[in-house]
């Protein structure tokens, strides 16, 4: 009997591929809403339009309910820290980067007083323009 000469075979196999980019988009799909998290507040509901700005990470302040304010910032994000703490940190950042967008995670029982504050403490610390971040109304 004669053996018969096999041809190498010049095609990719690409199932080992394709799984690895399936298990990949598993574990962005999970992380990405964990990258811009702030302390947990209950925000307002309002029909607003998304900011556009992408380029920069924002940075968050957050007011809970009891009126202790936190940074997005640092290792201790879920520590509570005083205004001129959080102002100082922003105006650091902001020397740095101007265009950083600064952003307020306001808890909707928190009172008007203490939002409007925080607004001009972070305008006086060189922030162009201050953020109110919402959430969309439901909608069924």
């Amino acid at each position: 009997m004669a053996t018969k000469k096999r041809k190498p075979m010049a095609e990719i196999n690409v199932v080992p591929y394709i799984d690895v980019m399936l298990v990949l988009l598993v574990i962005f799909m999970v992380t990405a809403p964990l990258l811009m998290q702030g302390v947990k507040v209950e925000l307002p509901q309002a029909n607003s339009v998304p900011l556009d700005n992408k380029e920069d990470e924002p940075v968050i302040v957050s007011i809970k309910s009891d009126g202790s304010f936190y940074l997005n910032l640092g290792k201790e994000q879920e520590t509570a820290k005083p205004l001129e703490q959080i102002t100082d940190t922003v105006a650091k950042v902001l020397r740095q980067k101007p265009n950083t967008p600064v952003l307020v995670w306001g808890d909707t029982k928190v009172e008007y007083g203490l939002v409007v504050n925080l607004m001009s403490e972070l305008q006086k610390a060189g922030a162009p323009s201050v953020g109110l971040v919402t959430d969309p109304p439901n909608q069924l």
